[in-house]
């Protein structure tokens, strides 16, 4: 199992993790998946909309930062978006059943993971 593979897997332990994955926000090319409940080809592309235009909002703002993550709550879910720290251009996206997660600690298997992958 590769390290990407073994990173999604892990996440999907987490309690009411849906789905996982690793997309590429330069091409919104998807690197790795894992679980099911969503279209994640769509929804990587998708997200990755949202990725550059924060990224452009922040420069047009001069801000000089990083995101850490962009959380967007849904009536049923969540969704973590979470830029890797080594790799910026590419994401971590994690989708949460809102009942059943805890969303902290969705958040910190989130940034543990970011850690842990290589590309």
């Amino acid at each position: 199992m590769s390290n990407l593979s073994q990173t999604l897997a892990g996440l999907l332990t987490v309690d009411g993790a849906m789905c996982a994955a690793v997309v590429d926000s330069a091409s919104g090319m998807l690197l790795a998946e894992a679980g099911s409940g969503l279209d994640l080809e769509v929804a990587s592309a998708g997200n990755t909309e949202v990725v550059r235009a924060k990224l452009r909002t922040m420069k047009s703002l001069g801000l000089d930062d990083a995101i850490e993550d962009i959380l967007v709550t849904l009536s049923s879910q969540y969704h973590i978006i979470r830029p890797l720290r080594a790799t910026p251009e590419v994401f971590l996206y994690l989708v949460l059943d809102r009942a059943k997660a805890n969303l902290a600690l969705a958040r910190i298997k989130a940034k543990e993971a970011d850690a842990g992958i290589e590309l």
